[in-house]
């Protein structure tokens, strides 16, 4: 069965290599030196060999833009990034359909300009922004004309990946966040709060159309449906300086209603408790392939594997598995279906 994988990331090599001269901290980026199919087109290739049917939608890898650069330089890596990803587009189309436009989200103004050229004359078929920029929410105001012009000018969908690192403690004691744990429940802890914000923000009442793909499967919510259910119908009763139960009953949906809108993706390392609870709240007509490519422990391949056997494993009919597998993101890319 084709399999379109809808969040591969990559760090094409003219990007990578800008991005390690202007990395601060080698520290930081220890991780992404070390997997040559991150940014060796040649070795990413090789590895596809072994998976026929197999596609990557290319979205640019962690870190952000912004982290690594500030906003006078954060357009030129940008576009940098834009145009070397259309360029492997280009010249492996049957491999790499299409790619997601990465944003200087520091730099507002430069990001709108940024996704005007890269959706209209790169072609890109949506924009990818993560769950913070540089500590600030996405429901801050100024960020909110990029959202706008994705929906309402461009009707592409929206990439959303977590941000966080070692630097947020766990403990307000502490200084730094221990034993990975800012990536093992951080992120899915930052993904899930982006998404909260952006309910109890509006976003889908001012968007309806909005077509955003959660990474790691919506991350904790459909797990704690109950606590975004029955518990936030009660949304209000804990807080006594804020008008939440104002909010509550403005809110033309229960909370639990609006968080179902969002749309997932299966990279979750291979594990299937989690897709098939994140199957039964988003529904299989929500939810897209994707393996997270290449961060696994082999560097590439193990969930490419991996992430197909939890699937097929879960009984699912021809139609859900097809709409996972591809038909779902084809529908969301606005892409032919030539099968």
């Amino acid at each position: 069965m084709r399999q379109i994988d809808s969040y591969s990331h990559i760090l094409p090599r003219a990007y990578f290599d800008r991005m390690a001269e202007l990395a601060k901290d080698k520290g930081a980026i220890k991780r992404w030196l070390t997997i040559p199919v991150l940014y060796d087109l040649d070795a990413r290739l090789k590895m596809m060999e072994d998976f026929p049917d197999y596609q990557q939608i290319l979205t640019l890898s962690s870190p952000p833009i912004e982290m690594i650069a500030g906003p006078e330089q954060s357009p030129e890596m940008a576009r940098l990034a834009n145009d070397s990803m259309a360029e492997i587009r280009d010249q492996h189309p049957d491999k790499f359909p299409a790619f997601v436009a990465s944003l200087p989200m520091n730099n507002v103004p430069a990001a709108l300009e940024e996704m005007e050229r890269a959706i209209t004359k790169l072609g890109a078929k949506g924009i990818q922004v993560f769950t913070n920029v540089n500590g600030r929410p996405l429901d801050d105001e100024e960020f909110w004309p990029i959202f706008d012009a994705a929906v309402n000018k461009y009707d592409v969908p929206i990439w959303m990946h977590p941000a966080r690192g070692a630097n947020m403690p766990d403990y307000a004691s502490e200084k730094k966040s221990k034993f990975e744990i800012w990536w093992t429940f951080g992120w899915p802890y930052e993904t899930s709060a982006a998404m909260t914000r952006m309910v109890f923000s509006g976003f889908f009442d001012k968007l309806p159309n909005m077509k955003l793909i959660t990474h790691h499967m919506g991350a904790m919510i459909p797990f704690f449906d109950g606590r975004v259910g029955p518990g936030l119908d009660q949304f209000g009763s804990r807080t006594s300086d804020e008008d939440y139960e104002g909010l509550l009953k403005r809110m033309a949906k229960r909370p639990i209603d609006y968080f179902k809108m969002f749309y997932a993706d299966t990279a979750l390392a291979g594990g299937q408790a989690g897709l098939r609870c994140g199957l039964e709240f988003f529904s299989p007509k929500q939810v897209v392939f994707a393996t997270d490519c290449p961060f696994d422990p082999e560097g590439g391949p193990m969930f490419i594997r991996t992430i197909p056997e939890a699937i097929d494993g879960l009984g699912l009919s021809k139609e859900d598995s097809e709409g996972i597998y591809f038909r779902n993101a084809l529908r969301l890319l606005k892409m032919p279906c030539d099968c």
